[in-house]
């Protein structure tokens, strides 16, 4: 599945309308004229970057607008311009190709490894620490580091997660506080200052009224 990884950071409040997910997000090259499922994404992805300024509806047409905005994206990312959604652009945005079953199997390799505040490693993870580290060991992905920028700064927010989505949790009373990653059949694996590394029911009495939202990245 296709993961959406934006690196420009978009306030919390200003957090995306729920998406469905797509499952080939960035795997075609996109170029003016054509007409693909994952130009609307696309086009969703540069507009919370406030590359992409057209105030009508999105749409799945790679037009003028869409060019446009990739062209301001590619020069402020020093890209060659020329308006075509290709790796090296999709790359700059974040979007990466993410294969769900080793990301997942390997972080159930660290089930039981302990807490720690501020770890980023198997002697102890704190809860983003876990993601940055399983993302960047299975996939050569480097995430940001913190919760909060993983929320506001990653992905498309998406009305249900599939695996491999990033899932938030306000544990705190204050905002995003707890990360993980939905591993499917309503679970997520998640670093907890109680168990460690451990898989979790995402309608526990505990987690589901915390529940926040899921991106795709």
């Amino acid at each position: 599945m296709k993961k959406w990884i934006a690196s420009a950071a978009v306030a919390s409040a200003m957090m995306l309308t729920p998406l469905q997910a797509f499952a080939n997000i960035g795997d075609q090259t996109l170029r003016p004229g054509m007409t693909h499922s994952d130009v609307k994404q696309l086009q969703q992805l540069l507009k919370t970057k406030g590359y992409f300024t057209y105030t009508g509806s999105l749409t799945t047409y790679y037009g003028t607008y869409s060019v446009s905005a990739v062209k301001k994206f590619q020069k402020a990312k020093g890209l060659t311009v020329d308006g075509i959604a290709g790796r090296g652009t999709f790359n700059a945005l974040g979007v990466y190709n993410v294969n769900n079953t080793s990301l997942i199997s390997y972080a159930k390799t660290l089930i039981g490894k302990p807490y720690k505040w501020g770890g980023t490693t198997p002697t102890g993870f704190d809860c983003s620490g876990f993601v940055y580290y399983v993302f960047q060991k299975s996939q050569g992905i480097t995430l940001p580091r913190t919760t909060s920028l993983l929320y506001s700064n990653t992905g498309l927010k998406v009305s249900s997660p599939a695996k491999g989505d990033l899932v938030f949790f306000n544990t705190s009373g204050t905002g995003v506080s707890h990360v993980g990653i939905y591993i499917g059949n309503g679970q997520f694996i998640s670093a907890t200052s109680s168990k460690g590394i451990t898989i979790t029911d995402m309608d526990n009495s505990y987690w589901k009224p915390k529940y926040l939202g899921a991106k795709t990245l």
